[in-house]
């Protein structure tokens, strides 16, 4: 199986930015982790978006995946409160 290459929004990188610096390790390491597994166990497909989200703790990771082109792209990055919100 290739390898899919992981892209960060700018939004997302921002979000990511005001993390904490004990969590934004984790996020960073399992956000590293989708370029070889895409759809890790635990993974939940939103409804009425073609988008995923995994959790790490407080916090959740939205993203997309396109197969053709083997491209993850993280959209958000936030606590589980605030990050389905628009």
């Amino acid at each position: 199986m290739a390898s899919y290459s992981v892209l960060l929004t700018k939004s997302a990188a921002k979000e990511l930015e005001s993390v904490p610096t004990k969590d934004r390790q984790r996020i960073v390491t399992k956000i590293g982790s989708l370029a070889h597994n895409p759809r890790p166990v635990g993974v939940e497909k939103l409804s009425g978006d073609e988008k995923y989200r995994i959790r790490q703790g407080d916090y959740r990771i939205l993203y997309e995946i396109v197969d053709a082109e083997l491209i993850v792209t993280v959209v958000r990055i936030g606590n589980r409160r605030e990050v389905y919100r628009r």
